[in-house]
């Protein structure tokens, strides 16, 4: 089987859903995944700023 490192295959990605499903329970999981939706648009947006300022300092 080949490995590929920092990639997750299905059947990893869905027992690390299973698992998640069994410790926050199906009322979390959708304000969980809301939150983190948020978050990686804030940093996604941070790092586009910086981007954006040291563009602008050369």
């Amino acid at each position: 089987m080949l490995t590929t490192f920092g990639f997750l295959d299905p059947p990893e990605l869905i027992i690390i859903l299973v698992i998640a499903l069994v410790i926050f329970g199906p009322g979390k999981l959708p304000e969980l995944g809301k939150s983190l939706g948020k978050g990686i648009s804030e940093y996604k947006k941070a790092a586009e700023g910086k981007t954006n300022e040291t563009k602008d300092e050369i």
